[in-house]
């Protein structure tokens, strides 16, 4: 007698998913801290005075991963300080990127009051009122103005041998771990470049936001200098000091034609960063590409917390509609490609979300994945882009993207069903038209095209749907409905309770 196996050839265990190790990315710098430095670090007496002072009942303490050891003891710090009468809660899990203020988690437990722990992206909240606690990364701070002051002189100096009538201008930008030395930093470091007719620039972050508020300094974590000042500034160097982070490489992207130079305290060297700036956005030229040869798109919803994301959303409709492009809107929470893959109709997403989360490497993905400024790029008639890169919601909001090459979504006034070519490929193609006028003739190609409805042979319209032109396109559309074929089944009482023991279980 042959022996079954005991596992099916077409069924795995699943226990290679229990035993595997997965790798975390964890800073050492937040391991090592020791619970008599909780009040100092995690500054519980400001916290605690903004609690009593603003007679904020219920509090949610929001947590990244890396810092969830620390949730408790901060927990029973701000419960013992602030008294009775406020009620507090850690939020563990976040809907969409930690940097974020979880609004929507916050709101489950009628919150009144946020407290942010951690690395935030300083977007501007909605609806509740955010404490930021940024923590006190440890750098050392003369090796740090020693070696930016090093390479800052020799660029500082060249550019004056080539012009030496304009004052250099030094933005000084960091990881926000590292805020509470920006001052010493920039005091220190104007003191040694001094000499060389430099100033340094640096505007403190914000350690509170307040929904419907307007705040001066920029909402990204390493825009500690004004970005309308920036504008008007010339000769422009960025000083930056943190790790690689996707907060480098944005920072890269939205500032390509300033030098930048980083300090990274964990390895206590600096380097000139700003000659990868051509690569990442020749990167994201290529996702741009794609998404001109895209017809139906996906609006992803990756924050629900940024002020400005429901206009933004309904901003990026409009173009679509009005390029006659289909979209969907989708929200899936934190992004991975099992997810994304669920949705083969759509040829190319959008990513809403705040400017620390917009860049998406898409590598792993099936779809190219594109922020709302890399969208207008694409829509354009001609594809070109002059390497400005816009992150901002506001500015979008404002069209001050398309300050550089115009209304990126106008009509241009040819023909259009005139075929395009596509860099991707290398071959010209035919675009689909959505939201075609009834008066229009359908033609093959467009969403209202005639289609077959089933085996028989009958013809049926379809309505402007992406997805059900995608579903008849396939081999394999699902079992046969066999209506009136059939004889309906009798109704029978199902099971009930719960899942480890149902009333109808004997064991």
């Amino acid at each position: 007698m042959t022996d079954v196996p005991a596992v099916s050839t077409f069924s795995a265990s699943g226990e290679d998913a229990i035993t595997r190790t997965i790798e975390l990315n964890i800073d050492s710098s937040t391991q090592n801290i020791v619970p008599s430095d909780f009040l100092e670090i995690y500054e519980i007496e400001r916290t605690v005075a903004v609690i009593v002072e603003g007679n904020f009942k219920r509090i949610a303490l929001q947590f990244p991963d890396e810092l969830l050891c620390h949730s408790v003891p901060i927990y029973r710090l701000l419960k013992s300080k602030a008294g009775g009468g406020h009620d507090i809660y850690v939020l563990a899990d976040t809907s969409y990127g930690s940097c974020c203020v979880d609004e929507v988690a916050a709101q489950h437990v009628d919150a009144d009051l946020i407290v942010h722990y951690g690395h935030a992206c300083l977007s501007q909240p909605s609806r509740l009122p955010v404490v930021y606690v940024f923590g006190k990364k440890s750098i050392d701070v003369d090796d740090c103005i020693n070696q930016l002051s090093q390479n800052l002189a020799t660029q500082l100096q060249q550019d004056t041998t080539n012009n030496s009538n304009n004052r250099h201008t030094i933005l000084l930008r960091y990881d926000v771990g590292y805020s509470c030395h920006a001052g010493v930093i920039t005091h220190r470091l104007e003191s040694e470049l001094q000499s060389l007719n430099a100033r340094v620039l640096h505007d403190p972050l914000p350690t509170r936001l307040d929904p419907k508020t307007t705040v001066q300094s920029p909402q990204t974590p390493e825009q500690t200098g004004g970005e309308s000042d920036e504008d008007s500034l010339t000769n422009v160097i960025i000083a930056y000091i943190g790790g690689e982070s996707l907060n480098l490489t944005n920072l890269l992207m939205t500032h390509s034609h300033c030098e930048v130079y980083v300090y990274d305290p964990s390895t206590r060297s600096a380097r000139l960063q700003s000659h990868r700036t051509n690569k990442l956005l020749m990167r994201r030229f290529a996702m741009v590409q794609r998404a001109r040869d895209a017809d139906v798109y996906g609006i992803l919803v990756g924050t629900l917390g940024v002020t400005s994301y429901l206009p933004l959303i309904a901003r990026v409709r409009k173009l679509l509609a009005r390029a006659q492009k289909k979209s969907y809107t989708i929200s899936v929470g934190k992004l991975n490609p099992a997810k994304l893959a669920n949705f083969m109709e759509i040829e190319c997403f959008i990513l809403i979300a705040c400017p620390e989360n917009s860049v998406i490497d898409a590598k792993e993905f099936l779809r190219p994945i594109v922020t709302p400024f890399e969208l207008e790029v694409a829509l354009q008639a001609e594809g070109t882009w002059s390497g400005r890169y816009v992150l901002d919601f506001e500015k979008l909001l404002a069209g001050d993207s398309e300050n550089d090459f115009g209304a990126a979504t106008e009509d241009s006034g040819g023909d259009p069903d005139q075929p395009t070519f596509s860099l991707v490929t290398g071959k010209y193609r035919q675009a689909k038209r959505y939201g075609i006028e009834d008066n229009e003739t359908p033609t093959e190609g467009k969403s209202a095209a005639l289609t077959l409805r089933n085996q028989d042979g009958a013809l049926s319209k379809l309505a402007d749907s992406a997805a059900a032109l995608f579903l008849h396109s396939r081999s394999f559309q699902g079992l046969e409905a066999k209506i009136g074929e059939d004889a309906p089944s009798v109704l029978e009482q199902g099971r009930s309770g719960i899942a480890r023991g149902y009333s109808d279980d004997h064991s």
